[in-house]
């Protein structure tokens, strides 16, 4: 070996040497979680969104070795609690359980909101797709969509939801515009449990009710079903067309419940919660859980979330810019 292998060789060795240590003295990534994990939920406590993150959240909870706790910040039809985990500290320790909503339809009928749907928020994973239910109760004769159309063009008829802006507000003008009905009132509540009691009582004529939220009376016989929002029919409720097949061509309105974290959150931190709520979502047991709810679990990959929800947020776009829908 000649004396400039030789120093190349020292070189090397001292080179590695220092890499070596330097990786020895590097700080390792921070634990995560070390303490509690919140998740926001944009709405009422009795919520289908709620009841989504609270199923979510127990067992997350396991999974992290952590508690992880549902806070309800309800408000501006959902715009409160989004806007709070946008602002919140990038560290996984604040998450939103959203919906189609708020992260997808607000920003279309809302001025001067205090974040940016597609900006502001790093998606996890879609959770869940839940299609609403065209209800009628005792007072209305209707028990076809085509019937419920022909009354609701002479007849002064309403339909409740859980608050303006919501998937349910919109499945019911979406409605109208396709129907030609536009005396159909809305009448908005705060929350989801209320409208449905008040349809049973008829002093609202119909609702497009979140189908957990409904299922139990529609089965117990106090509202009649008239046809899901969804492109496919429901297995809970399979002798119940879609509206789409009941006689408006082209309907479709499925609402969506997906965990969203700040938008600057590291990038290891949103895939470990990504693969946990993805093995949630895939136990059978919670499946059975949120099917016997009218829920499909979903669990998709960021990357896939972020392109859906970024379709959604379009597509409402359009259908409010060319429908004309407004919140009054």
């Amino acid at each position: 070996m000649n004396l400039q292998s030789f120093r190349r060789l020292l070189l090397g060795a001292a080179l590695a040497g220092l890499a070596t240590a330097s990786a020895a003295q590097a700080p390792a990534a921070p634990a995560y979680p070390t303490k509690p994990v919140l998740i926001v939920v944009p709405f009422a406590a009795g919520s289908v969104t709620d009841l989504l993150a609270r199923i979510v959240a127990q067992r997350l909870g396991d999974a992290l070795g952590q508690p992880v706790v549902v806070d309800n910040k309800a408000g501006a039809d959902g715009n409160i609690g989004a806007a709070f985990v946008a602002a919140a500290a990038p560290d996984g320790y604040t998450l939103l359980m959203g919906a189609a909503s708020t992260n997808a339809i607000n920003p279309s009928l809302h001025k001067n909101l205090r974040f940016n749907a597609l900006r502001d928020f790093a998606p996890i994973t879609n959770v869940a797709a839940v299609p609403n239910v065209l209800v009628v109760g005792p007072s209305v004769p209707a028990r076809t969509v085509k019937e419920f159309i022909q009354a609701a063009s002479t007849e002064k008829y309403s339909y409740a939801s859980s608050g303006a802006g919501g998937s349910m507000h919109l499945s019911g003008e979406l409605f109208k515009s396709m129907t030609q009905t536009p005396d159909l009132l809305h009448i908005p509540y705060k929350g989801g449990s209320a409208p449905v009691t008040d349809v049973m009582g008829g002093r609202v004529s119909a609702m497009f009710c979140n189908l957990p939220l409904c299922l139990p009376h529609i089965r117990a016989g106090k509202l009649t079903a008239l046809g899901v929002t969804s492109p496919r029919r429901s297995p809970l409720l399979p002798e119940v067309p879609t509206i789409a097949q009941a006689g408006v061509p082209g309907y479709d309105v499925e609402g969506w419940f997906g965990l969203f974290a700040p938008a600057a959150v590291p990038r290891p931190i949103v895939l470990r919660l990504n693969e946990e709520v993805v093995r949630i979502l895939k136990d059978p047991k919670v499946k059975e859980q949120l099917l016997a709810q009218g829920a499909e679990p979903i669990g998709d990959t960021p990357d896939a979330f972020a392109a859906f929800v970024k379709k959604e947020h379009d597509r409402w776009a359009r259908i409010i810019r060319d429908t004309g829908i407004t919140l009054q």
